[in-house]
């Protein structure tokens, strides 16, 4: 058996309502003169966060972050790497990092961890997706596009190890038994 996309949990077309709601709040929040800087997460995040900037109609500059905790499991090894780190410097900047997904929170609050530690002015999270039920430690998340049940999804640059991430909308990954 292989584990395939078997259900489609979000289309493209309630990913795109929902990517342009979340732009729309994020302007209503920032009114600093100074740009923004989306501090992408590699890799998952980039389909995501391209949509979202795409939509931002405020200034802003754009740098990533690479990190791996799941290798080619569908849970969370629970140890966070950062395999790229940022290359600009953050102090005094309102950083905005854009996330695919949080599920146990762990990544999520290491690298708010790490990138606090570089002394941003702000620091705002747009998660696409939150995976409330599978919360091991508390996180903040300014901007969440959907709640989701606690299933793997691939599609829209998420993965299972490193396939589908070009699908369109968001599918729930299963057991093919064919």
């Amino acid at each position: 058996m292989s584990l395939t996309p078997q259900s489609v949990l979000l289309d493209r077309e309630e990913i795109r309502g929902k990517v342009a709601e979340m732009a729309r709040s994020i302007e209503g929040r920032h009114h600093h003169p100074d740009p923004l800087l989306v501090v992408t997460v590699l890799r998952g995040a980039v389909i995501f966060a391209s949509d979202l900037m795409r939509e931002l109609r405020l200034p802003l500059s754009v740098e990533f972050v690479a990190v791996e905790s799941y290798g080619t499991s569908t849970r969370s090894s629970g140890i966070v790497n950062i395999t790229r780190d940022v290359t600009e410097d953050l102090d005094g900047r309102h950083v905005l990092l854009v996330e695919d997904i949080v599920d146990t929170g762990l990544t999520l609050r290491y690298l708010q961890s790490h990138l606090l530690g570089k002394k941003p002015a702000s620091l705002e999270v747009a998660v696409l997706l939150d995976k409330i039920s599978h919360r091991q430690v508390d996180v903040t998340v300014d901007y969440t596009g959907f709640v989701i049940p606690d299933v793997f999804v691939v599609g829209y640059g998420l993965d299972y190890s490193g396939l589908y991430r070009n699908l369109p909308d968001l599918m729930i990954l299963g057991e093919d038994v064919s």
